[in-house]
């Protein structure tokens, strides 16, 4: 059976979008989004979605944003050969596996070890001790709560 695209009478339906394939690289080399370039066509972003299975435009959405990615390389290179810190820093990380490392120690008196000694005992505090410690621990678990 014959499939029938829009409608029984010839020419009904909706028309196919067309989409530009060297602006939709272009689009693509900025790293729009599908959102982005639905927006751009003036599609749904479902439209784009779809798109994507058909090669030529699958091909030129991976053309267009590996030519963005390397263009971005370069331009990076050459702010970091050109003694910017923070892109030497960041080339550093993402492409030497250089990374920040942060050592947090404690410890007790004179650097030595902390003590831990045993719980104390509950039967050597008064009832007195013991109203005060629960009025304590109750208004500490209010605080927390807020």
């Amino acid at each position: 059976m014959k499939r029938i695209k829009g409608g029984k009478r010839a020419g009904s339906g909706r028309k196919p979008v067309h989409i530009d394939l060297e602006q939709l690289e272009k689009l693509c080399g900025l790293q729009c989004t599908d959102e982005e370039i639905a927006a751009f066509f003036d599609v749904s972003p479902k439209t784009i979605e779809r798109r994507k299975n058909h090669p030529p435009f699958a091909e030129a959405m991976a053309r267009g944003k590996a030519k963005g990615k390397l263009s971005l390389r370069r331009s990076l290179t050459a702010l970091a050969a050109n003694g910017n810190v923070a892109a030497n820093i960041f080339l550093a990380k993402n492409m030497l596996g250089y990374k920040d490392y942060f050592a947090n120690e404690l410890s007790g008196p004179g650097g030595g070890a902390i003590q831990i000694g045993p719980a104390p005992e509950i039967e050597v505090y008064t009832d007195e001790e013991l109203k005060q410690l629960s009025s304590l621990l109750s208004k500490s678990d209010r605080s927390r709560q807020n």
